[in-house]
């Protein structure tokens, strides 16, 4: 991974189904601001706006942006820990 300011790497890693409904799993590895972070997250398909019918190209390529999105504009915090 190169030290760009922000470089994202996301990796699709499987589709689950379970009670909640169908979930497209990635997983996020990047450099932000010299720190390094990985993550998992799980996108429900049906909040992605795609059928379950579509292609499996379609689902996963749509799951992933809806994830890089949500993840950017993210508000993270330590558990225990307050920012102002």
């Amino acid at each position: 991974m190169s030290n760009l300011a922000e470089n994202y790497l996301v990796r699709f890693i499987s589709i689950s189904k379970k009670k909640d409904g169908m979930f497209a799993n990635y997983r996020v590895k990047g450099i932000k601001g010299g720190t390094t972070f990985s993550t998992s997250i799980a996108v429900d398909i049906s909040a992605a706006e795609v059928d379950p019918s579509d292609t499996l190209e379609k689902i996963i390529e749509d799951c992933a942006h809806m994830a890089v999105r949500e993840f950017k504009k993210s508000d993270l915090q330590f558990e225990g820990m307050v920012a102002n």
